[in-house]
């Protein structure tokens, strides 16, 4: 698709309406993550309107001060207001937050373009590619939203549990954007003593970071699962963040955007922590679990399922060798037994640990 062009009047609008003062922000998607920044948000003394679409999560922020389907145990601030309808969560707002999962990510954008008048804001919070374009998240947006918004969409991305930031435990993420005064002022109004924001113009690298680290640790989890040991986990994220810097170097990201907090800050995390919903189901699937009874036992989204097949699209499509994400795909899709592709993966043939290209 071809780059529409910018109107630079427009372009100083954007960057004017975002300050630290009066700001009306809308949080799009209320999983743990949207419900999270929004109350980080809510902390700083904004008014934040968070979106969601089932209605007894707004009935629940509503009238217990929590999100109890998707965030339960945390209070949230009396600055966030709930609401199920789209056109009043994007009433006059100056920055919008969009934190809806990757698969229903064009259906919600799709509604709100008729919502927006004018340019604003946009910080893609969500970590996933679409599965049938293959199409990164700021992409999908670019594609739908105004066409003077371009230079507007935002993504932010890097190692961030949602419950640790909740309770203000120290966290750094990455914030990527085109216009860098626009990114300047938008991290300036998220960051706190605790919430860390590093800028960055990588928005290729930052995204792919973000998507492909969840598939990595649902491999991660299935050998934990298999209890294969330390070294084995050690080997497989390292191996699995040459595969992401392979593909993002075939997509023109910068590599080095893969060693910083959005690559293998996040990948550490994802791959090691309890609390990473893709290692989870890595480990139940290597206890012999089906993918479906995996799922059907929470509500949450795993991303590096959806991701898993996107990633494989894309490693083909640039012709970039990928067997971790091809395993893990074998695994989710096509009923192979973990520890098999464990072993192959072990087997492939000798190759020299710098090459990044090729098979």
């Amino acid at each position: 698709m071809a780059p529409k062009k910018q109107d630079g009047a427009h372009e100083q609008s954007i960057t004017m309406q975002i300050g630290p003062e009066s700001q009306k922000v809308a949080v799009i998607g209320a999983g743990a993550w949207g419900t999270a920044l929004a109350n980080l948000l809510a902390t700083k003394g904004m008014p934040v309107k968070l979106w969601a679409h089932e209605r007894e999560v707004v009935d629940a922020i509503r009238n217990k001060r929590e999100n109890t389907v998707f965030f339960p145990g945390v209070k949230l601030h009396q600055n966030i207001m709930p609401t199920g309808a789209l056109p009043d969560a994007m009433h006059q707002t100056t920055l919008v937050i969009f934190a809806v999962p990757s698969h229903a990510a064009r259906a919600v954008l799709s509604q709100m373009t008729a919502l927006l008048s004018a340019p604003v804001g946009f910080v893609s919070a969500t970590k996933g590619i679409e599965e049938d374009t293959l199409l990164l998240m700021s992409d999908v947006m670019k594609e739908l939203l105004l066409p003077t918004m371009d230079r507007a969409v935002m993504v932010l991305s890097g190692p961030s549990f949602a419950q640790e930031v909740s309770k203000g435990l120290p966290t750094a993420v990455t914030l990527a954007g085109q216009e860098p005064m626009l990114v300047k002022r938008v991290q300036g109004l998220l960051m706190t003593p605790t919430f860390r924001i590093y800028a960055s113009t990588d928005m290729v690298g930052v995204q792919l970071g973000g998507a492909l680290k969840n598939v990595i640790a649902i491999a991660a989890g299935v050998v934990d699962g298999l209890k294969l040991g330390h070294d084995a986990r050690a080997a497989l994220i390292t191996r699995g963040l040459a595969e992401m810097v392979r593909l993002g170097t075939a997509m023109k990201a910068d590599p080095r955007t893969f060693y910083g907090l959005s690559g293998l800050g996040d990948l550490i995390l994802t791959a090691t922590g309890a609390l990473s919903r893709n290692y989870s189901v890595g480990v139940k699937l290597a206890q012999g679990d089906t993918l479906e009874e995996v799922l059907k036992d929470t509500r949450t989204v795993a991303e590096g399922v959806r991701t898993a097949r996107a990633a494989l699209g894309l490693a083909k499509k640039h012709k970039v060798d990928m067997p971790i994400v091809q395993e893990v795909c074998q695994v989710l899709f096509a009923g192979k037994l973990s520890r098999q592709s464990v072993m192959e993966l072990m087997e492939r043939a000798a190759r020299d640990e710098a090459e990044q290209t090729g098979k």
